[in-house]
């Protein structure tokens, strides 16, 4: 009998799980319902954990997306998939590749992992939100990014959350955690006390 890739349930990149990575569950679920797909939150669990087990990673970007997917469930897994990702050129993982070019897209997605994936920032309800959820490996992140004209200067670790923005002429901006919403002024600064997944104040490693 021929061995063809027909007979095996296997994956070379990641592809359906890129739903998980490009929508929040939520949004999700509301455009499947919107096109008549009956669809449960609970089901994406059981399909990354599906994938995971089949997927052989022939992209550098696929080791990303994992990472992503992974961030909130999984941070142990996510990190050891987002350091590959970070040594795909350093250590040619892809097995040639490197010497045809180097892979952009995982250097820029590298740094998007950081900067959005583990401090959790988006816009919603006319307002800057976090959700930092750095792996246990990473003891500390800083970032500086522009939000409606506020320069900001963002620093996280494993219990704060803290947001100073530099003095300029421009409005108040809401800043959002978790349900808390807080005004932050130019050149004003405020902090958060992060919450662990099991809803405690401050656990390192949760």
């Amino acid at each position: 009998m021929t061995n063809s890739p027909n007979t095996y349930k296997a994956s070379k990149q990641a592809d359906v799980l890129m739903l998980f990575y490009l929508l929040p569950a939520e949004e999700l679920v509301a455009q499947l319902e919107r096109l008549g797909y009956a669809f449960q939150a609970d089901a994406i669990p059981r399909t990354v954990e599906y994938y995971l087990a089949r997927t052989a990673h022939g992209s550098t970007l696929s080791r990303l997306v994992h990472a992503w997917v992974l961030a909130r469930s999984n941070r142990a897994a996510a990190w050891r998939l987002f350091c590959e990702a970070l040594d795909s050129d350093v250590s040619d993982i892809q097995g040639g590749t490197t010497q045809e070019g180097i892979h952009l897209g995982a250097m820029a997605g590298t740094v998007d992992l950081l900067q959005r994936c583990f401090t959790g920032i988006d816009t919603q309800a006319n307002a800057l939100s976090f959700n930092p959820m750095l792996p246990q490996e990473l003891t500390g992140l800083k970032a500086t990014i522009r939000y409606r004209q506020h320069l900001l200067d963002v620093a996280i670790d494993q219990e704060s959350l803290r947001i100073a923005s530099r003095p300029a002429a421009i409005d108040t901006i809401t800043i959002l955690y978790r349900g808390q919403a807080r005004q932050l002024a130019p050149g004003g600064h405020i902090a958060f006390r992060l919450i662990d997944g099991r809803g405690r104040p401050g656990a390192r490693g949760a």
